[in-house]
C-alpha cells in the first residue's frame, strides 16, 4: 500500500488534491515530539533522550552532550574546551590511561572510527558505540559517560604528556586556509567573541597554562544541567533509564553557578569588501555574506514551513548556478547561495563562487546578478515543481526507511534537540507535514525570502585567494564597489529550456536470456543473455526502498599507452560532463527531479565500471541511464570546453599546496618518471591537449558492448519482477565490439631503499610517506594477514607514538595485496608530524614493524583486531554495499565466495605467525621507499 502510494505522489493529480487541503492546516499548530523517542530530566538538570531500535542488532550508540564549547573560555584558557575533550581519554576515576581506548578496542570498538570526540564553538560531543553481545558491556559503556561527565583524573603529568598531541593537532590545521581565516574572521564576526575563540586554541597557551586553569574549566562548564545522555539502540528502555539515573543522578551544579552565556554577532551597519591572500592558496573564492540575524525557533507548523521555503530555496537557486557553470565560458567554476547557521541561534544569506578563468569581477558580477534575478522576477513555477519533487522524494525516502533506519542516523536529531531546540516530531509526522504543506507553497513565497536582504542590506564581500603577481586583484575598496555596481546592473528573467519528459521514447528490443542459475550459498541468480551480458541477482531485505547496481568488464586505462595517457585517464569525467542521449547534464536533473536515481561510469586501470542506485520505483531510470552511457554518450563541444575550462583554472595554483607539491615530487620518485603512472596530483597541462573525439572513440570501445559485461543488482527487488526491466535495457546490449583482458603496462613503483627528502611550504611541518612495495604472489589468507598487520601496528602506532611519545596526532599505516595485474603487495605509512621528531618516530615504528617480525603481534593485539573485525562484519553483513563490493571481487577479480561466506571463520583461524610471516614477506627494510616533507630551507 504505502509503495503504490508512492509511486504517484510526485505525479500533478496529486499535488492538487493535497492542495485543496492545505487551508484546514493550522499553522499555529505547536509540534509534536515523537513518541518513539523518551525524553526526561533529573533534578539536577540533565536532559535525557532514549530510543529504542533495532539496527544495528546488539549495539547501542551512546552520547554525553555538553552545551558548552570554546565561546565559554577565559583569555588564559583559549583551546582549553577542546583540551578537556581530550582528557576524557586520558584517565579518569575508573580506567587508568590508555586503559579505556584498551578496555574498547578489546570488545571492537575501534579508536578515531567508533569512539569519538570533538569541540565547537559551543558544544562538546563524547561518541561511544557499545556493542552489547557481551553481559556487561551496556553497563561499562554508562560508567564510561559518568566518568567523562565528573570523573576525569587531571593529573598534571597527564596534563603535560596530552600537550604535545593537541600541538600536533593543532599542526595539521596549520597553512593557507589558516591563515586566511584569521585575518578574515575578526572582520566577519565583528564585535563578537566568535572571532577568537576557535576551538583549537592558542599554542601559545596550550604549551604553558596552568593545570589548575584547565581543571577550573572543567568544573564551571562539565555539570548536569548542561548535559544530555543519548542513547540510541537495541536496549530496552526502561533498563536504560534506569542506568542514566544510576550513574547521572547524584552529578551535583557548582555552586556558584556561572551563567551559560551566549556571544552575539551584531548586525552590520555598513557594508564593506576585504581582500586575503595568501601565497599557498590555490583557488580564488568570492563570497558575498549579508549580517546574521537571529534564528526563529521551529516551533510550530508555520516555522516548519518557513524552514521547508529556505530549502527549496537553497534547490532553486542552486540549479540556476549550476546552469552557468555548464556554458562554454563559464563565469565560475561552481557556486552555491542560500542561508548559513554556522554559529549557534544567527542565521545569514550568503553567496559563493569560486572564480573562473576570466577573475574576479566576472564570477562575481555572475554570482550577484543571478541573486538578483531571482530578487527582481522571482523562480519560475517549472522550478518550484522540480524542487518541490526534490524534496517530497527525499521525505519519502526518508519515511520509507523508517523502520529501517541505523541508530547512528537518529542520534543527531536529539543532539540538535537538546542543544538547539530543533523539533524531533518523528518521521512520520514530517512526512505528513510535507505532503500537507508543500503544495500550498508558491514560487512569489520562495522568491520572497531575498526581501530580508532589503532589511538587512549590509554585508562583506570577501575575496580570498594566492598571493600571486601575475593575476589581477581588486583592493577591498574596488571589491566593494564591484558587488555594489553588479547589484546595480539591470538583469533579464530567467528562461526556462523545455525539456522532454522521457529519456527514451523508442525502447530497445528485449534481449534474451539464455541460462539461469542460482547460488545457494551467495544467496544469488545468474543470468546470462544471448549478448554475453551477465546479470547477478541477490535481493536483500537491508533496505525497503533501495537498489544498487554496478557493472564491469575487463579493459580500463592500461589498455591504451602514453599517447592516450590523459584522455583515458579523464574519459569518463569528461562524458558525464557531456551527458548522455538528448541531454545535457542540467537536463538530466530536471527530468530526474524527484527521482531517486544515480548512474556513474568510470574507466579504472583495470576495468570499466558502471555503478549506479536508485528507489524501486526508478529502477527503470536507472537501467536506461546505464543503456544511453553504453550506447549513446553525447558529444557536445561547448560542455567540452567548458569542462576543460574549469579543470584548467581549478589546478592552475595547485602546486602552490606544499603538500600537493610534494605528492607530485614524491610520485615522481617512486614511479620514476613513467608517464603512466597513477594520477595522484593533476596538472593543468593533462587537460589541454585532451580530444573530444577520441575520448568518445575509447569510451564506445570500452562500454559500447555488452560482451564481457558483468552487472550487479543488490536490494529490495524480487528477481521475477525485474527480469523483463533487464531483458528490455542489459539484455538489449550490443553483443558486437572489441573484447580485452586484464593488462599489465609494466608500471612497478621503486622496490630498493631510498628516501627522498622535499622541502616545501612556510610552516613547520612534516609528512612522512613510507611505502613498503613487493611483488609477492597472491593469496586470500595473506591478504587478510597483510590487513592484520596493518591494523596491529595502527594500534601501536596509537599507543606508542601518539599516547607515550606524543609525537602525532593522527596517521596511521594501510595495505593493500591485488592478484591483478600481477601478485603484488604494499604497506604505507602516513604520520604528519613536528619535524624535530621525524626520527624519533620512524626510529619507533620499525622497532615496532621489526618487533612483530621478530616474535609476532601480542595476543591480546591480535584480539583486538578481530574483535574490530567481528563487530563492523555483524553491520556489514547486512548492508548492501557489502554484497555489492563482494560480488564485484568474485566475478571480477576472481575472489572465492568462500572468502565472503566464511569471513569470520577465517578470522578466527587467522593466527600471529600468520601476520608475522607476511611482514617478513612484504617489509623488508631493503625494499622500502620513504618520502619526507619538511618546511622550505
Amino acid at each position: 500500500m504505502q509503495k503504490n502510494l508512492l509511486q504517484v505522489l510526485g505525479s500533478a493529480c496529486l499535488l492538487l488534491t493535497l492542495s485543496t487541503t492545505h487551508a484546514q492546516v493550522n499553522l499555529d499548530t505547536v509540534l509534536p515530539v515523537d513518541p518513539q523517542v523518551r525524553i526526561g530530566h533529573l533534578d539536577n538538570g540533565l536532559t535525557y533522550y532514549i530510543r529504542r531500535n533495532g539496527l544495528p542488532e546488539k549495539k547501542v550508540e551512546l552520547r554525553l552532550v555538553v552545551n558548552a564549547g570554546s565561546i565559554l573560555e577565559d583569555e588564559n584558557q583559549r583551546g582549553l574546551a577542546h583540551f578537556c575533550e581530550h582528557m576524557a581519554f586520558n584517565g579518569t576515576k575508573h580506567f587508568q590511561k590508555n586503559d579505556l581506548v584498551s578496555f574498547l578496542q578489546s570488545i571492537g570498538v575501534q579508536f578515531g572510527a567508533d569512539l569519538n570526540a570533538f569541540t565547537s564553538f559551543d558544544e562538546t560531543e563524547y561518541i561511544l558505540p557499545i556493542p552489547t553481545d557481551k553481559p556487561g558491556n551496556l553497563d561499562t559503556g554508562f560508567l564510561i559517560l559518568e566518568d567523562w561527565a565528573h570523573n576525569v583524573s587531571y593529573t598534571t603529568q597527564d596534563i603535560n604528556e596530552e600537550r604535545p598531541v593537541i600541538l600536533e593537532e593543532s599542526r595539521l590545521g596549520k597553512g593557507a586556509g589558516q591563515r586566511m581565516r584569521d585575518k578574515y574572521f575578526p572582520v566577519l564576526f565583528a564585535g563578537s567573541k566568535y572571532a577568537e575563540r576557535l576551538p583549537i586554541g592558542l599554542d601559545s597557551i596550550i604549551r604553558n597554562f596552568s593545570p589548575d586553569t584547565l581543571r577550573k574549566f572543567y568544573h564551571d562548564w562539565y555539570r548536569p544541567d548542561l548535559m544530555a545522555v543519548v542513547v540510541v539502540g537495541d536496549v530496552d528502555p526502561d533498563k536504560a533509564e534506569a542506568l542514566i539515573k544510576q550513574h547521572f543522578a547524584g552529578l551535583t551544579n557548582p555552586s556558584p553557578e556561572l551563567p551559560r552565556i551566549y556571544a552575539d554577532v551584531p548586525a552590520r551597519n555598513q557594508s564593506e569588501g576585504l581582500v586575503v591572500t595568501d601565497k599557498e592558496a590555490t583557488n580564488y573564492n568570492v563570497e558575498l555574506l549579508y549580517s546574521f540575524q537571529k534564528k526563529q525557533p521551529v516551533v510550530t507548523l508555520s516555522n516548519y514551513r518557513n524552514d521547508m521555503l529556505k530549502e527549496l530555496f537553497r534547490i532553486m537557486i542552486g540549479q540556476r548556478l549550476a546552469e552557468l557553470t555548464q556554458k562554454e565560458n563559464p563565469p565560475f567554476l561552481n557556486a552555491s547561495a542560500g542561508f548559513t547557521d554556522i554559529v549557534r541561534q544567527y542565521e545569514a544569506f550568503y553567496g559563493s563562487a569560486l572564480v573562473g578563468k576570466d577573475g574576479v569581477d566576472r564570477s562575481g558580477n555572475a554570482l550577484i546578478q543571478e541573486i538578483d534575478r531571482v530578487r527582481q522576477f522571482g523562480f519560475t513555477d517549472a522550478e518550484l515543481t522540480r524542487g518541490k519533487k526534490s524534496l517530497l522524494n527525499s521525505m519519502e525516502q526518508a519515511y520509507q526507511e523508517r523502520d529501517k533506519t541505523e541508530s547512528g542516523d537518529l542520534v543527531d536529531e536529539y543532539i540538535q534537540n537538546f542543544l538547539e531546540q530543533e523539533p524531533v516530531p518523528g518521521i512520520a509526522n514530517e512526512y505528513r507535514y510535507y505532503n500537507e504543506l508543500m503544495p500550498g507553497i508558491t514560487a512569489a513565497e520562495v522568491s520572497a525570502l531575498t526581501g530580508e536582504l532589503k532589511e538587512n542590506p549590509h554585508y562583506l564581500v570577501l575575496l580570498t585567494g594566492p598571493d600571486k603577481g601575475n593575476f589581477p586583484l581588486p583592493s577591498s575598496d574596488s571589491l566593494l564597489a564591484m558587488a555594489d555596481h553588479a547589484s546595480a546592473m539591470t538583469v533579464q528573467p530567467y528562461e526556462e529550456k523545455a525539456v522532454a519528459t522521457d529519456l527514451i521514447t523508442d525502447k530497445p528490443k528485449p534481449g534474451t536470456v539464455v541460462k539461469e542459475s542460482k547460488n545457494a550459498a551467495l544467496g544469488t541468480t545468474e543470468l546470462t543473455f544471448a549478448s554475453g551480458v551477465k546479470v547477478i541477482l541477490k535481493p536483500t531485505d537491508f533496505k525497503n526502498d533501495e537498489i544498487l547496481l554496478q557493472g564491469f568488464r575487463k579493459g580500463g586505462q592500461n589498455v591504451y599507452g602514453a599517447a592516450d595517457r590523459y584522455n583515458a585517464a579523464y574519459a569518463s569525467e569528461i562524458v558525464q560532463a557531456m551527458g548522455i542521449g538528448d541531454f545535457s547534464p542540467t537536463d538530466l536533473k530536471k527530468i530526474n527531479a524527484g527521482k531517486t536515481v544515480t548512474v556513474t561510469p568510470q574507466l579504472g586501470a583495470l576495468s570499466a565500471n558502471l555503478s549506479g542506485s536508485s528507489s524501486v520505483k526508478d529502477l527503470e531510470t536507472m537501467l536506461q541511464m546505464v543503456y544511453l552511457y553504453c550506447t549513446n554518450p553525447r558529444k557536445d563541444t561547448a560542455l567540452f570546453r567548458a569542462y576543460v575550462s574549469r579543470r584548467v583554472t581549478a589546478l592552475q595554483f595547485l602546486m602552490a599546496n606544499p603538500q600537493a607539491a610534494f605528492i607530485d615530487t614524491m610520485q615522481q620518485t617512486l614511479y620514476q618518471g613513467n608517464p603512466l603512472a597513477p594520477i595522484l596530483v593533476p596538472h593543468a597541462d593533462y587537460f589541454k591537449n585532451l580530444s573530444a573525439d577520441r575520448i568518445l572513440q575509447l569510451f564506445k570501445e570500452q562500454f559500447g558492448t555488452g560482451k564481457g559485461f558483468t552487472f550487479t543488482l543488490v536490494g529490495s527487488f524480487e528477481v521475477e519482477k525485474v527480469k523483463p526491466l533487464l531483458e528490455q535495457y542489459l539484455g538489449s546490449l550490443p553483443a558486437e565490439g572489441k573484447t580485452f583482458g586484464f593488462v599489465d603496462n609494466g608500471v612497478r613503483p621503486l622496490e630498493k631503499g631510498t628516501t627522498l627528502v622535499a622541502h616545501k611550504g612556510k610552516d613547520k611541518k612534516c609528512l612522512i610517506l613510507k611505502f613498503y612495495n613487493a611483488q609477492v604472489p597472491y593469496s586470500e589468507s595473506s591478504d587478510l594477514a597483510l590487513d592484520g598487520l596493518s591494523e596491529v601496528l595502527n594500534i601501536r602506532i596509537i599507543d606508542r607514538l601518539r599516547e607515550k611519545i606524543g609525537g602525532i596526532y593522527s596517521g596511521g599505516t594501510f595495505a593493500d595485496m591485488s592478484r591483478y595485474p600481477y601478485g603484488n603487495a604494499s604497506l604505507v605509512l602516513q604520520l604528519p608530524c613536528n619535524p624535530d621528531k621525524k626520527d624519533t618516530l620512524l626510529t619507533a615504528f620499525r622497532e615496532e614493524l621489526d618487533k612483530i617480525k621478530k616474535e609476532g603481534p601480542t595476543a591480546e593485539d591480535l584480539a583486538k583486531v578481530k574483535a574490530q573485525w567481528q563487530e563492523k562484519h555483524v553491520t556489514d553483513v547486512k548492508e548492501n554495499t557489502y554484497w555489492q563490493e563482494a560480488l564485484h571481487s568474485i566475478y571480477l577479480l576472481d575472489a572465492t565466495p568462500g572468502a565472503t561466506v566464511d569471513y569470520l571463520g577465517r578470522i578466527s583461524a587467522l593466527k600471529a605467525s600468520d601476520i608475522q610471516a607476511v611482514a617478513k614477506l612484504v617489509t623488508p627494510e631493503s625494499q622500502s621507499f620513504t618520502a619526507i616533507m619538511l618546511p622550505a630551507e
